[in-house]
């Protein structure tokens, strides 16, 4: 038995190698009564990327390829499994291939690195955020603090501002009171801080400070802040190697969105299990 498949794989190859400018709907080998094509073979090579040229690869590939086949219609004339589940699967299945492969070319044709560079191009308002360069010292609060406490902290909060308006550098004031830990380690600074990004109050005092200017204490959810601006709001744009990631993936949704929509329209669907009007 063995000496017998042997024999088919070398033929097969011989007659590949022989059939190379040939018919591709050349028969090469037979498993019971389902005839193998030339070119439904060299399909199965693409597939597993084995290429023509590699003898000992083809023959393994041929010889997998011919066992399976010869199992395969040994369980389909078992009538071992459900049929009409089995190609609901199949189906299925060949559904999923198809559009899988269509949109990774519509993708790859529309979403390359030149669509995603003139999006950046035309679109620099969404890559433009308003930031400002602020320092600032935090009195933490509490909701269960007792009104007495909340007091003895905006006291405090206080006492730090007034020796700021008595000319004390803001760097050692925020080291001594700030309970902002990480920041009161550098002088207080936050850095480039983006509007709206620590809270609708913090931001509505920074971003309305003029240069050096150094606010009285006000409130937020987080505690009692004192804020220095330290360079002014002004519009950034965030490089293109920072956004180039969500630029593509926009961008491909949009495609997707677009090439469903297509590909539905060139087809009229009819459903006949409508409810009853």
């Amino acid at each position: 038995m063995l000496k017998n498949k042997f024999g088919i794989v070398i033929a097969v190859l011989t007659l590949l190698s022989a059939c190379s400018d040939s018919g591709d709907d050349k028969v090469i080998a037979k498993v019971g009564d389902v005839e193998i094509t030339k070119i439904e073979f060299e399909h199965y090579l693409k597939l597993k990327n084995i290429p023509l040229d590699n003898k000992k690869h083809v023959e393994n590939a041929l010889s997998a390829y011919l066992n399976r086949t010869a199992i395969v219609q040994n369980l389909e004339q078992q009538a071992v499994y459900d049929k009409a589940s089995l190609e609901a699967e199949v189906n299925e299945f060949k559904k999923q291939t198809l559009l899988t492969r269509h949109f990774e070319k519509v993708l790859k044709d529309k979403v390359n690195e030149q669509a995603v560079r003139n999006f950046y191009n035309t679109h620099q308002e969404q890559f433009q955020s308003k930031k400002a360069n602020v320092a600032h010292i935090l009195i933490r609060t509490n909701a269960k603090m007792s009104d007495a406490e909340k007091q003895a902290r905006l006291n405090k909060a206080h006492e730090a501002y007034s020796r700021l308006t008595a000319n004390e550098k803001f760097a050692d004031i925020a080291e001594i009171y700030s309970e902002d830990k990480r920041s009161a380690k550098n002088a207080g600074e936050l850095g480039w801080i983006k509007e709206g990004a620590i809270s609708p109050a913090f931001s509505a005092k920074a971003f309305s400070l003029a240069q050096n200017e150094i606010s009285p204490p006000f409130a937020t959810s987080f505690g009692i802040h004192i804020v220095k601006v330290l360079q002014p709001s002004q519009i950034i744009t965030s490089p293109f190697e920072s956004v180039k990631g969500d630029i593509r993936y926009q961008l491909r949704q949009q495609v997707k969105q677009a090439e469903n929509e297509r590909l539905l329209a060139a087809v009229e669907i009819e459903r006949m299990d409508k409810a009853d009007e």
